[in-house]
């Protein structure tokens, strides 16, 4: 039976209902779901609003990158049976899943929790995608902390 890897970036609403559904194969008992959302406050450096995000990616090697985390997933976590990696682009605002990590396997005690965890740990570290937070007291780019290795 095929494991099913769903990974892909959208401008559109993430569909937790559909994208479960293609990475549920019949032995599925357990699904691990991790998603990410656009906070209306942020207390990184002093405490304050955010109106919207702008989210930005270079498709093809984010995709590629997505791909990566999905392969090491598997990697580590050889029982995993589906994974769903999705990243929203565009203009996003509070209140609005920006990530959705999701991975399945048989049973809840085959590493399933631990493996969406690193998931989103590894996307947010070697995936290229940028965020600009907007707000009443004018915009910033939200920069990470990785910075890829030679051959990375």
């Amino acid at each position: 039976m095929d494991s099913p890897t769903i990974i892909f970036l959208t401008e559109s609403e993430l569909d937790l209902d559909a994208l479960l559904g293609r990475i549920t194969l019949p032995t599925t008992g357990a699904a691990a779901i991790f998603t990410g959302m656009v906070r209306g406050q942020t207390s990184r450096g002093d405490a304050h609003e955010t109106a919207y995000l702008d989210y930005e990616a270079y498709q093809p090697m984010a995709e590629t990158k997505m791909r990566q985390v999905a392969d090491e997933i598997r990697q580590k976590w050889p029982t995993i049976a589906g994974i769903a990696i999705v990243q929203r682009i565009g203009r996003l605002y509070p209140g609005t899943p920006t990530t959705l990590i999701a991975c399945t396997s048989a049973h809840r005690n085959t590493g399933v929790f631990e493996a969406a965890r690193y998931g989103i740990d590894r996307l947010k570290e070697i995936v290229p995608v940028w965020k600009k937070e907007i707000g009443p007291q004018g915009e910033e780019w939200v920069e990470g902390h990785y910075r890829p290795k030679p051959g990375e």
